[in-house]
């Protein structure tokens, strides 16, 4: 499966309405602490965005959600794999994507299967607190001789200017996240993306 070589990860679907019109073709809707029904909008809404503008959404966490409301993949980290039913969701045809920080977490997630597999934090993190120092590129090419044909995925404090060692170390598409979301211009920020990956 060939995935787009950018993937940003925003928090809400303004962010999406905002910047997907600038050309994103890959895009994770993560949110963290929302009541259900705000929740569920909120994926109908990127859901719908996405939709109008040819992009792949990725929905974090949210399996039930996003079988419901016939998305098209969902993200799951580790501690989302104890409680999620990979049949129901392979059953609904969604597509899975898996973080690993480990070798232990990557042969559980090699085990189901998943259309990318994530590793990170490549670098240092202000994002969330984490147990896993940072991976760095290495770690990325040790992954990519492990884990065959399937996607990539770097993550974790990458920036523009650190795109380019990601994909030489077999990386074949890097997240962003607070290297726009931070941004004093995101929509600028994005085109630079999209420029450095295309």
């Amino acid at each position: 499966m060939k995935l787009d070589r950018f993937y940003p990860i925003f928090d809400n679907a303004k962010w999406l309405e905002r910047l997907l019109p600038l050309g994103i073709k890959l895009v994770q809707l993560r949110i963290k602490d929302m009541p259900d029904d705000t929740l569920r909008d909120e994926v109908r809404r990127a859901r719908d965005l996405c939709k109008q503008h040819n992009c792949t959404l990725v929905v974090n966490d949210y399996w039930k959600i996003a079988i419901e409301e016939k998305c098209d993949f969902i993200h799951l980290g580790q501690e989302d794999l104890e409680d999620a039913d990979i049949k129901a969701i392979r059953a609904a045809g969604l597509r899975i994507g898996i973080s690993t920080h480990d070798r232990a977490e990557l042969d559980r997630a090699l085990a189901l299967e998943p259309d990318y597999i994530a590793l990170g934090p490549i670098y240092p993190t202000i994002l969330k607190k984490m147990k896993w120092h940072e991976q760095g590129v290495e770690k990325l090419t040790k992954w990519r001789g492990l884990i065959g044909q399937t996607p990539l995925i770097a993550i974790g404090g990458m920036n523009i200017e650190r795109a380019a060692g990601a994909f030489e170390a077999g990386a074949d598409v890097v997240s962003a996240v607070t290297d726009i979301t931070l941004n004093e211009n995101p929509e600028a920020r994005v085109n630079a993306w999209l420029e450095a990956t295309r």
